[in-house]
């Protein structure tokens, strides 16, 4: 009877087991995208040249074409939704998302709520402001009203600066998304923005923005971006990492950066001293 018994309570340890493990297996993103061909991805579409919408109102922009290729390596199609920045992370926790490729730092903070891969894009930081705001640097940002998107590292930079300084008059007002910080500085409400330098340029040259200009380089580093997935599906998690590795090695990295952000190298994905 004992021995009965143990084999009885091991045949249902290993009952357990099996289905623990197929209801790991079918919880994966992976899975679900291959059998369904079809990959829901966030994208920020306010910011250009990252993501934006085109003149008869598609979607398109360097997370964009991220997006696409991602898609048609899993056999899938890409529904591109857009995701706001402060809706990025609720956006994919909340599962109305598979992927998130919106221009997103990787923050400890962040990943308590999801996973990263190595970084997809790395953008330089620049200020940006407007003509005749007597701001001609960073140190020129005290004293001033400045702004940004509420919940970005450039927000929290800025924030943690501002309260270093003890300057008078300086003041931060957080928008929730790039257009309305955009049109802020442009309407004098505030004075400057931190922003990347691609889009910085493309701003200027677009001629929406008429009165802004740059006013240097931020004292931060570059804004290295990472691709977020669901925080415990390590299956999908693993498979982007490989993605993003074979975007760069096969020089697609490369072709899309130069067509959507500026012709020659692209920017290096490492940090000294940091292996992803």
């Amino acid at each position: 009877m004992l021995k009965r018994a143990l084999w009885v309570s091991w045949g249902t340890v290993l009952l357990v087991g099996a289905s623990v493990s197929g209801g790991a297996q079918a919880a994966s993103t992976l899975d679900a995208v291959v059998q369904s061909k079809v990959l829901r991805c966030g994208v920020m579409l306010d910011s250009p040249p990252s993501g934006f919408r085109t003149v008869d109102n598609q979607p398109d922009g360097y997370d964009v074409a991220y997006c696409n290729d991602m898609a048609k390596a899993l056999g899938a199609k890409a529904v591109i939704v857009e995701t706001p920045s402060p809706d990025r992370i609720p956006a994919l926790v909340s599962n109305r998302i598979d992927v998130l490729v919106a221009s997103t730092t990787n923050s400890s903070a962040r990943g308590l709520s999801v996973a990263f891969t190595q970084p997809y894009l790395s953008v330089p930081i620049a200020v940006l402001t407007r003509k005749g705001s007597g701001i001609k640097g960073w140190d020129d940002l005290k004293g001033h009203p400045l702004g940004g998107v509420t919940g970005t590292t450039t927000e929290q930079f800025l924030k943690s600066a501002i309260g270093k300084w003890n300057a008078p008059n300086t003041a931060y007002t957080g928008y929730g998304n790039d257009n309305d910080s955009y049109m802020a500085l442009e309407q004098g409400k505030v004075d400057a923005i931190l922003l990347s330098i691609p889009v910085c340029t493309l701003l200027i040259k677009s001629g929406q923005f008429p009165h802004l200009e740059m006013a240097g380089d931020a004292p931060m580093p570059p804004d290295l971006l990472s691709i977020a997935v669901k925080r415990s599906d390590f299956e999908f998690l693993n498979w982007t990492k490989l993605f993003v590795w074979n975007q760069v090695a096969s020089g697609r990295y490369k072709e899309i950066y130069n067509q959507y952000f500026a012709p020659g190298d692209a920017p290096s994905l490492s940090v000294n001293g940091v292996n992803y």
